[in-house]
């Protein structure tokens, strides 16, 4: 009987040794836990946390300096979490590709108002250009 109450005790410490720590409710010592996570790494989350809580791990990685996509995949693995979620390559990969996808979007929007602005110049030289022939006709009829 006491080696069950003793498994079970160390059990609870396990899943609690395990446990994952949010980043936006998490004190400075529980992300020192976190391996990777120093005294300034720490305060400079805390920090950027009291702006704004962090919504998702891109938020995170932008937001945090010093913290890439390996820097993130590696305090997911020792059991950080953004709003409870695990960093995941492949969310943060399809993240990117949505990202590169609305800057294509609005690159192409760009260069569509660039070029109806362009054509109203050609229009409005073409104009000054057919005045002025007449004006150099009838100089040169007088020479």
């Amino acid at each position: 009987m006491f080696k069950k109450f003793l498994l079970i005790i160390a059990l609870l410490f396990a899943g609690t040794a395990f446990a994952a720590v949010d980043v936006n409710k998490a004190s400075a010592a529980e992300l020192d836990g976190i391996k990777g996570i120093g005294p300034a790494m720490s305060e400079k989350i805390i920090n950027e946390r009291k702006a704004s809580e962090f919504k998702d791990w891109n938020d995170f990685i932008g937001r945090v300096g010093g913290v890439g996509e390996k820097t993130a995949a590696r305090f997911s693995a020792e059991g950080l979490t953004v709003n409870g979620k695990r960093f995941s390559a492949a969310a943060q990969a399809k993240a990117d590709k949505k990202k590169k996808g609305a800057e294509t979007k609005a690159s192409k929007t760009a260069k569509a108002d660039d070029k109806p602005a362009s054509k109203k110049k050609d229009k409005a030289a073409a104009p000054a250009t057919a005045a002025s022939a007449p004006q150099a006709a009838a100089s040169d009829a007088k020479k």
